[in-house]
């Protein structure tokens, strides 16, 4: 079914929009894919704060032109498809990179962090990356460790003489029932 000019154009302001407002970028090819496992790759890439978009090629070509965005030779061929993160890119990639995994019928072609267009290998490697979630705990248990030793490491004579007076009350106890 062919799609109007005006379609067209909102198609093409819509990819332009996604390139500017995403902090990653993926992009996919799918082939073999039902309806719901792209269902199963939206919810998934949905939790991570995405979305996940088939997309038109030869559109998709003239929105990198119009942002000054390059692209890898052969990206555009074939069905498809942006993974996009709007602030959690390393989430965006795992989620991509496990249901590839799993399903073995979705493919990364290439992809961006901000700007910076990236390889397979690239974007593999930040799917390994911890979230941002795990890496701000991971900061603050190393920030509170110091302040927990010393908290224990204060109370520590406290807590001997307490057990020193309780051997002690003991012991009386003991002599004055004898």
């Amino acid at each position: 079914m062919a799609i109007s000019k005006e379609q067209k154009t909102r198609l093409v302001e819509e990819y332009r929009d996604w390139l500017k407002q995403s902090d990653s970028l993926v992009i996919t090819r799918y082939e073999g894919l039902s309806v719901r496992d792209i269902s199963e790759l939206r919810a998934a890439i949905r939790e991570t704060g995405g979305e996940f978009h088939v997309i038109k090629n030869t559109l998709a070509k003239i929105a990198f032109e119009e942002e000054g965005r390059e692209w890898e030779e052969g990206v555009f061929t074939g069905p498809t498809a942006f993974g996009i993160s709007f602030d959690n890119p390393s989430s965006l990639a795992s989620a991509i990179k496990d249901f590839a995994e799993e399903f073995g019928m979705i493919e990364i072609k290439s992809g961006y962090l901000e700007d910076r267009l990236m390889t397979v290998e690239e974007i593999n490697a930040l799917a390994e990356l911890p979230t941002m979630d795990e890496m701000r705990a991971k900061l603050l248990q190393t920030i509170l460790a110091p302040a927990t030793q010393l908290t224990r490491l204060l109370a520590e004579p406290g807590r001997m003489l307490a057990g020193v007076l309780k051997a002690y009350s003991e012991k009386e106890s003991a002599a004055e029932a004898a």
